[in-house]
């Protein structure tokens, strides 16, 4: 009777070895993948690479002029001659001239023009010392500088002008560089020097001047005069234009 059965049991479909179209293509896009992802890292850490087809621009940082000093030469020393006198000369009579008419003009001499007046500079400041808590309330005495604003004649702010401050302080030598647009706490166009943590008294050791984009002077030099008093250790400018 189990003859009549056949318990063979059918072979099973074999698997395809070997990759297929579909997993090449895939695997061709994920390494495309990884390869662009790299590339748009490093463009990003490295904005200035050959590859960025869209580098950006940096701005070229403006030097000041540099004074050219010109020695000044001393004149040369003139030696005197010696002039040795062989006879003496018969000196010839005088003759004596007549007086001559005293003559004079219908036409009034002209005046003597005066001379123009120096051209002012396009900004002038005033300058008060204050109580820097107006500015920094957290630091209390602790704290001593210059600071202020530029505005035009109208009294919009004018911002990205130069100020330089140089001199020494305390005994150290200064040269400080800011612009305008850096403190907002004195105005849109504030600017803002430290000078220390307490407050020293100078006289006129520090000089402030406002320069343009092209290091030209735009106000008479101001020379800085500091208190040692914590009601007097924040000098304020304010320059505004003519």
């Amino acid at each position: 009777m189990l003859d009549r059965f056949d318990f063979e049991e059918e072979p099973k479909p074999r698997r395809r070895s070997g990759m297929s179209i579909l997993d090449c293509f895939s695997a061709m896009v994920l390494l495309i993948t990884v390869v662009v992802g790299t590339v748009l890292s490093y463009i990003y850490f490295v904005p200035n690479t050959p590859l960025n087809p869209l580098k950006p621009k940096i701005p070229t940082p403006f030097d000041f002029p540099t004074s050219t000093v010109t020695p000044i030469q001393m004149a040369a020393t003139w030696t005197p001659t010696t002039i040795i006198a062989t006879e003496t000369a018969t000196l010839a009579p005088t003759i004596t001239l007549q007086p001559s008419p005293t003559l004079f003009s219908l036409v009034p001499p002209t005046k003597t023009p005066k001379p123009s007046a120096t051209p002012k500079a396009p900004y002038g400041a005033t300058v008060t010392a204050i109580d820097s808590t107006i500015i920094h309330p957290e630091l209390g005495c602790g704290w001593i500088g210059v600071g202020g604003s530029v505005v035009d004649a109208s009294g919009a702010p004018v911002l990205y002008m130069t100020l330089r401050l140089t001199g020494s302080y305390d005994g150290k030598y200064v040269e400080k560089l800011t612009v305008s647009g850096t403190a907002l706490d004195y105005g849109q166009s504030g600017f803002e020097f430290q000078l220390g943590d307490a407050p020293v008294a100078s006289n006129r050791l520090l000089i402030l001047e406002l320069l343009n984009q092209a290091g030209e002077k735009q106000a008479d030099d101001i020379p800085i005069i500091t208190y040692n008093d914590c009601k007097k250790n924040l000098i304020l400018v304010r320059y505004k234009g003519r």
